[in-house]
């Protein structure tokens, strides 16, 4: 795809940027890269909203009751 350069810059189509909020911009000599910035990761979520669920070794034999093996 070519587009052409403005006296306002350049216009990148939006579905280029699918669930993307923010982009960085860096320039290397000739070479300029967009770098979606991503929010954070949902595995650092992991565990921040326990539930009850009436089993009080779940966290520590998570593979029995996910695979029903304690392997």
């Amino acid at each position: 795809m070519r587009l052409k350069v403005t006296a306002q810059g350049v216009t990148i189509p939006k579905k280029f940027f699918e669930n993307i909020d923010e982009v960085e911009i860096r320039k290397k000599h000739n070479l300029i890269t967009l770098v979606p910035k991503v929010g954070k990761n949902a595995v650092f979520n992991i565990g921040s909203n326990p539930i009850e669920c009436g089993t009080p070794d779940a966290s520590e034999n998570l593979d029995m009751y996910i695979y029903g093996t304690n392997k």
